[in-house]
């Protein structure tokens, strides 16, 4: 194949099947490098550049998620935590909430938890339960 033929055929592919080729190349040398520099600092910031799969619905949410994660500090770690405990692959343990309750403050602090019965007089109100009184 000439070079003007291979030339042509690379042109044909990547305007017509840029997907299966890949992404469009850039338009020149400058354009390269300044990618090459601006990952470069990303990487040295600790970022990752990843492709993942997911509906195109969740592409504002996975965005949102991944920029709040990016920004660090605490409200990031929260998130973080929230998000590894709801993806955990193991369910969550029975007695969970029975053991949060053991230990709370006021476990042992004689509280009157007594609650009074009240009963009512249904037919006496005056109001129409179906089953009830008929």
């Amino acid at each position: 194949m000439t070079a003007l033929a291979h030339a042509l055929v690379d042109k044909v592919v990547w305007t017509i099947l840029p997907d299966i080729k890949g992404r469009m190349p850039m338009a020149n040398a400058a354009q390269n490098r300044a990618m090459r520099n601006y990952r470069a600092r990303l990487i040295s910031r600790g970022f990752s550049r990843f492709e993942i799969m997911a509906l195109d619905r969740d592409r504002d949410l996975i965005r949102a998620l991944a920029r709040r994660l990016a920004e660090g500090g605490s409200a990031a770690e929260e998130v973080r935590a929230a998000v590894k405990t709801l993806v955990a692959s193991e369910p969550a343990q029975p007695g969970g909430i029975l053991a949060a309750l053991r230990r709370s403050p006021l476990v042992g602090a004689d509280l009157d938890l007594a609650r009074p019965q009240v009963t009512r007089d249904i037919q006496a109100l005056g109001a129409y339960h179906p089953g009830v009184g008929r």
